[in-house]
């Protein structure tokens, strides 16, 4: 962590992010996922959008800034962090249980994820993470006569166990149309205009709401998790030995819950859905801010509207969980600000965690400016 000091006028302004990174055993890269090579105008490796390549942008920003502090009317204060990728106990948790004094005076930060150019009905769109979902994890455990492998049994806990995956395939969890959501939703149909903005509209509609997420097609998946709670089935436990049949086998689920709810908001939905042959127990919890303050958006906004003219900025809730949860409990809004400026038709989020991870090396230089601008407050035309 470093302070750098500023002119006093404004609060202290967090920029964080982490630099731990998920593997890359079992996957087949273009060019060695450590090495950093740049080729073909990217930048290659893991962790370059997951977020090395973040971090990068915020030190320039910062590095830039400093030759100058009497032009930024805060403090920065940088963070970066070990262990985002493995729930942040020893990195944004550690800092905020033991050391919340190294935070004092700042009320906004930025990290990730958002920022990004998303070409929607001829648009250039940049949607900024303004809340998040919550991580709750679940663990399902169904039971069942057990008994000799040599014998057919039926409706046991393995029977039990496929209904409930397919239970879970097949059905989503009820609709929300939480705050954050319809000013996504609003603002994003109000970019697009016209018959798909009237569409997008009849989201908020919860008579509608699945409907019309079907009909949105690739759209309309990436809009689903943030009008309803979602799990994932990730682990499965059951038996010890091959000619045993199990009286009892697990599932684990990685759930996600929507801003403003609860970890038992989602247990009462997943017994309302399941009945009660299943057992529903939450392992694990990291609740999150309930609700956006959205006193930095517009000067973000407008940072990435005047880089871009013609764009348009919107607030948007992140399906994921980042080390904003952490942040969140010293009452500081992040928001996911990593601002990349891409081309139509490249989908830079694909390559998340797998192999061939990149980002363009303009889109970097895009982000570092994008910063800049924040922290020294500049106005529409003005060079940071």
């Amino acid at each position: 962590m470093a302070r750098l000091k500023g002119a006093g006028k404004a609060p202290p302004l967090l920029l964080y992010g982490h630099l731990d990174v998920v593997t890359t055993a079992g996957q087949d890269w273009t060019h060695p996922p450590f090495a950093g090579d740049a080729a073909g105008g990217f930048i290659w490796g893991r962790g370059a959008l997951d977020m090395k390549g973040g971090v990068a942008m915020m030190l320039a920003a910062v590095m830039r800034a400093a030759k100058d502090p009497s032009t930024l009317p805060g403090d920065v204060v940088i963070a970066l962090l070990a262990d985002e990728e493995d729930g942040g106990k020893f990195g944004a948790r550690f800092l905020v249980d033991e050391h919340p004094d190294l935070f004092g005076g700042v009320r906004f930060a930025l990290g990730e994820l958002g920022g990004f150019t998303v070409h929607l009905g001829g648009r250039r769109i940049y949607p900024v993470m303004v809340a998040e979902k919550q991580a709750c994890w679940i663990r399902c455990t169904v039971r069942g006569p057990g008994g000799h492998g040599s014998l057919r049994h039926t409706g046991g806990a393995m029977a039990r166990l496929s209904r409930l995956l397919a239970t879970l395939d097949r059905r989503r969890l009820p609709v929300h149309i939480t705050e954050p959501a319809r000013l996504q939703v609003e603002a994003l149909a109000a970019a697009v205009g016209g018959v798909r903005g009237a569409v997008l509209r009849r989201l908020l509609n919860p008579a509608l709401t699945d409907r019309v997420l079907g009909a949105l097609g690739p759209s309309g998946r990436t809009l689903d998790p943030i009008l309803h709670n979602t799990v994932s089935a990730t682990v499965v436990a059951g038996g010890e030995k091959l000619n045993v049949i199990p009286s009892e086998v697990s599932v684990d689920l990685d759930g996600r819950v929507l801003p403003g709810l609860s970890d038992q908001d989602l247990v009462a939905e997943l017994r309302a859905l399941l009945g009660p042959e299943v057992e529903v127990q939450v392992v694990g919890y990291i609740p999150g801010p309930p609700s956006p303050d959205l006193g930095l958006f517009d000067l973000l906004a407008r940072t990435l509207e005047d880089l871009d003219p013609g764009s348009v900025a919107i607030p948007m809730v992140l399906p994921g969980v980042t080390d904003a949860a952490s942040i969140s409990r010293l009452g500081i809004q992040t928001y996911g600000y990593l601002p990349m400026k891409l081309p139509a038709g490249l989908d830079f989020t694909s390559t998340i965690h797998a192999a061939d991870e990149r980002i363009p090396v303009d889109a970097v230089e895009f982000g570092a400016e994008a910063i800049n601008r924040v922290l020294v407050r500049a106005e529409p035309g003005d060079r940071g």
